[in-house]
């Protein structure tokens, strides 16, 4: 009986040393796959997408990648709404959104509503930039005011927030969309068409705004009424994104580099004007001579979801549907990652 035992015994003890000397090697064995690189998009064309490209150049070697395209990017859903109601492609419009999908997408707020209607699990992260937006119209065609827009044709990329923009500035004139002729064009169409006198006026985004009143010298006005409305551009997610540990750890360690990125273009833009001006093709000039049309908080605006509610009115009777509650469209905001990337 007590050889049984002490056989037994002799076993176990080999089998617990087998065990603990199997771990460590089949550890140091299996493969360790490398994180896929955190995908940014935002549209090559616009001066918004600067603190994501430079939180970009500087986050860790191989961690984050960016490219062109936007919300749709989010699903590797097309916009055919947003690329068929405009002319103007053949001078200059940006390139079409990048086939590949995304992990963050930067748009106004805009787009974020009109996509949302498909893919309600969208949400916004972070804004990084505010556009302050103005009219460029042309002194020769009689326009001193809003109120002068009356009865003009007036060039404007449609379903865009520059689209939003000259609504609620005509509202704010006791006039509305049907006072005026829109002429749906891009942003560099639609400020090649006010220099040439195509158009009276211009409803657009920087550079372009900046271009066309450069162009017209003295016959051309900026109006941009105080607290009109400004872009809301953000980075936006989809919600199962945000609910994956390791992607969320990168969206985090990613919002941390573009605060800081978000305090240079304040403070000294230099470097990001650089990268934007070689990435959109602009002059380096022109958007220096811009860049005061932006503000680049990295935060949730408290405002956010009441212009996110006000122009929900305004899309739903573009689409004839009836608008999303309050309630609803604030689900579409997630501050929580902001939160963890200022607490690190």
């Amino acid at each position: 009986m007590r050889g049984n035992k002490a056989a037994l015994a002799a076993a176990m003890a080999a089998l617990a040393f087998c065990g603990c000397a199997a771990a460590p090697s089949a550890a140091v064995n299996a493969p360790t796959a490398p994180a896929e690189p955190l995908s940014v998009f935002g549209h090559r064309s616009v001066l918004e997408f600067g603190p994501a490209l430079l939180a970009a150049k500087n986050a860790p070697p191989g961690t984050v990648v960016t490219a062109s395209g936007g919300v749709p990017n989010l699903w590797a859903a097309p916009d055919p709404a947003l690329a068929a109601s405009v002319g103007g492609h053949a001078e200059g419009a940006p390139p079409p959104p990048n086939p590949g999908m995304a992990d963050l997408a930067g748009n106004a707020e805009t787009q974020t509503l009109r996509m949302s209607l498909k893919h309600p699990d969208v949400r916004i992260v972070v804004t990084t930039t505010e556009g302050l937006y103005r009219i460029v119209a042309r002194r020769s065609s009689g326009i001193a005011s809003v109120a002068d827009l009356k009865g003009k044709r007036i060039a404007v990329f449609v379903n865009t927030s520059a689209a939003f923009y000259l609504h609620r500035l005509l509202k704010g004139a006791g006039l509305g969309e049907a006072d005026v002729t829109i002429v749906p064009l891009t942003a560099r169409a639609g400020a090649d068409a006010v220099i040439k006198g195509a158009v009276d006026a211009l409803s657009t985004w920087e550079p372009e705004a900046e271009r066309a009143a450069l162009a017209l010298g003295d016959n051309g006005l900026s109006i941009q009424p105080k607290g009109a409305y400004r872009e809301i551009y953000s980075l936006n997610a989809r919600a199962g994104t945000l609910r994956d540990p390791a992607k969320r750890k990168q969206v985090v360690a990613f919002l941390r580099e573009l605060l800081a990125g978000c305090r240079k273009a304040e403070e000294d833009p230099g470097e990001m004007q650089a990268m934007l001006a070689e990435r959109t093709g602009q002059n380096l000039e022109l958007i220096r001579q811009s860049w005061h049309h932006h503000r680049f908080p990295c935060a949730l605006p408290d405002d956010l979801l009441d212009v996110m509610v006000e122009e929900e009115q305004w899309l739903a009777k573009i689409d004839g549907r009836p608008p999303r509650d309050r309630a609803t469209l604030s689900r579409l905001i997630d501050p929580s990652l902001l939160r963890e990337a200022r607490a690190r």
